[in-house]
């Protein structure tokens, strides 16, 4: 029997540029401030996806900037690899990612520092016996998806951004018939609040 094709991680990350990165997170902390708490958040991901899945099984997929230094320093210090991102919306650059690999894959972003080493063990093994793995969102969006193929409506026409992300990928999943496991909920960075809640959860943890 060959052996079953590892599972692969593939994060998404924009450099952490002053003015275009968590931009939500300017009235609280200004661009600058928004931008390094951006790049701690990157650097939390994949800390996190390295411990998990160990760092050859890791992609950082990069965005705005692909030689920025964050981007460098996490692939010396890990030596995860380095891809630029595909153009076009959310969900082709998901997909992209997907398909890039062999294999089982799941996608992630680096806005999500509450998906834990624990989280991304279980949506692994989760996605060896069911087709599709998925770790919903507080907000109603979802923080990670991983599949074995390729299945382009769970991605096109699908509103990004938006509380209803969750229940229209529901729907496509149940036209298709795809068993989907959902391990467990995480919830992501987008407003001020939310990073307050992230800050409160590392100094409790110290």
């Amino acid at each position: 029997m060959p052996a079953e094709p590892p599972v692969t991680l593939h994060l998404l990350a924009k450099a952490p540029l002053p003015g275009q990165a968590k931009t939500r997170l300017i009235p609280c902390l200004g661009p600058e401030g928004a931008a390094q708490a951006h790049a701690c958040m990157v650097r939390h991901c994949v800390a996190t996806a390295c411990d998990a899945l160990g760092a050859e099984h890791v992609t950082l997929w990069t965005s705005l900037d692909h030689q920025h230094p964050l981007f460098r320093e996490l692939q010396t210090h890990y030596g995860i690899t380095l891809a630029a991102q595909q153009q076009g919306d959310v969900g082709m650059r998901v997909r992209h990612a997907l398909k890039s690999a062999q294999g089982p894959a799941m996608v992630m972003g680096t806005d999500c520092p509450s998906i834990t080493v624990a989280m991304l063990k279980l949506c692994s093994t989760a996605l060896k016996s069911v087709p599709v793995v998925i770790l919903p969102a507080e907000d109603g969006g979802y923080g990670l998806i991983g599949t074995h193929d390729d299945y382009p409506s769970l991605f096109e026409n699908i509103p990004w951004g938006t509380d209803q992300v969750l229940n229209v990928t529901r729907q496509r999943l149940a036209a298709q018939a795809l068993e989907t496991a959902f391990p467990d909920t995480m919830w992501d960075i987008d407003r001020p609040e939310d990073w307050l809640r992230w800050q409160h959860s590392l100094h409790a943890q110290q």
